[in-house]
């Protein structure tokens, strides 16, 4: 059980009525609250939550349009999700109870205060190295719409500015990040056909190469719904057009790809993660065709190229900078 969960539990009592965990684990959390409902936006959790407890979770960007009667908010990586998820709950809940439930080195305790414009907020709870906090909703805000938020910057390409479209709690929300500027300027001898961008965050990759190869068949994929709906929306702004899939890691993929292209992560919340983006690699060579091509860009100091080479090929270092490297591998 998510510790997180724990302390939720040590407090049931207040979680026995219509509840919405939003952002929950994927554990037994649903099984011990017979009338709570989830909000998922991570496609794997979401998957394994579907599984065991059937039609209870919700999933996407947008609460449930059901109605509940108090809300639990796990806190997320993110401030900017972390207010647009609170507003989303508080504006439903006038008189009513929202909860925050995180790990300390999470920032709970700052978090906190983004309650304060609901009401006056209270810790419940400190244990298992999280807290739980709680808020009568005193103030409910006026729903603020998901894609008011978004944040816009423009990428100079060669053809003109790529525009990039961002969503709270998008990976890199508002700018490019180092990785991937360092892959945009070695995206040259590319395959033709059909090309993966693998955890596609806010669209910058397959959008470029979309950009720059228009008869090039594009699918972009990645774990999170907030990312997807900003790959899509980054899509629109340009007049590109491509496959745009919310999956589980490299297993949602299509078949048959003439390449890989990936600034994958290796974050998940607070905890370092590295499990997506090695099963990428395991399983790299079932999704390419013979021949066909990983591309991918990492920070310098993660060891992926013994992780290549034994399940895809030769690898290389096509280039490096500002603490990053390209390896790319072709398929034997």
């Amino acid at each position: 059980m998510d510790p997180r969960s724990e302390v939720l539990l040590r407090q049931a009592e207040l979680f026995q009525g219509s509840l919405l965990l939003t952002g929950l684990p994927a554990d037994d959390l649903l099984g011990t609250l017979p009338n709570a409902r989830g909000w998922s936006w991570h496609a794997g959790d979401f998957a394994a939550l579907d599984t065991r407890f059937s039609g209870r979770t919700h999933f996407g960007t947008e609460a449930p349009k059901e109605d509940f009667e108090a809300a639990v908010l796990f806190l997320p990586k993110a401030k900017d999700l972390t207010d647009y998820l609170l507003n989303a709950l508080a504006s439903r809940l006038q008189g009513r109870e929202l909860f925050l439930v995180g790990e300390k080195r999470a920032g709970i305790e700052a978090a906190a205060r983004q309650l304060s414009p609901f009401g006056r907020a209270r810790k419940l709870d400190s244990a298992r190295h999280c807290q739980l906090w709680q808020v009568t909703v005193q103030s409910a805000p006026q729903t603020v719409e998901l894609n008011s938020l978004a944040k816009h910057f423009e990428i100079d390409l060669q053809g003109g500015a790529l525009k990039i479209v961002s969503l709270p709690g998008v990976f890199s929300h508002g700018r490019l990040d180092r990785g991937s500027a360092l892959l945009l300027d070695n995206l040259d001898r590319l395959p033709t056909g059909h090309l993966l961008d693998f955890g596609c965050g806010a669209g910058v990759l397959g959008a470029a190469v979309k950009r720059r190869n228009p008869d090039m068949k594009v699918t972009m994929l990645d774990v999170d719904a907030f990312a997807t709906a900003s790959s899509r929306l980054t899509l629109t702004a340009n007049g590109l057009e491509a496959d745009v899939l919310t999956g589980d890691g490299i297993d949602a993929a299509p078949e048959h790809l003439d390449v890989i292209l990936t600034n994958p992560p290796f974050h998940t919340g607070v905890h370092t993660d590295y499990a997506a983006t090695e099963n990428l690699l395991r399983k790299a060579r079932e999704h390419l065709k013979k021949g066909g091509e990983l591309r991918l860009v990492a920070n310098s100091f993660l060891r992926y190229q013994p992780i290549i080479e034994q399940h895809l090929g030769v690898c290389a270092v096509m280039a490096e900078g500002n603490g990053f490297r390209i390896y790319r591998a072709k398929r034997g």
